[in-house]
């Protein structure tokens, strides 16, 4: 995430009000999801998974979605 210019900060505010829009609940060892957020007009995804026994999340990914291959809401990818 820092190679990708996304501060710690960012990615707390995300997980806080982001959005889940995709949820992998077949993902091992953890179920995960995907999170949209917003830091201003910039759009960011979170890839965070969830030990469902202790509650601890584990960020897998953070990255801004590419507009080629994203819908223009970041929802959902373009087919």
């Amino acid at each position: 995430m820092f190679r990708r210019n996304i501060s710690l900060e960012e990615v707390k505010f995300i997980l806080n009000r982001g959005e889940v829009i995709r949820e992998y609940t077949d993902d091992k060892p953890y179920p995960s999801f995907l999170l949209l957020g917003f830091i201003g007009s910039r759009p960011l995804h979170l890839l965070v998974a969830k030990d469902s026994e202790t509650g601890n999340c584990i960020m897998v990914t953070a990255y801004e979605p590419d507009k080629n291959l994203w819908s223009s809401d970041y929802k959902s990818k373009n087919r």
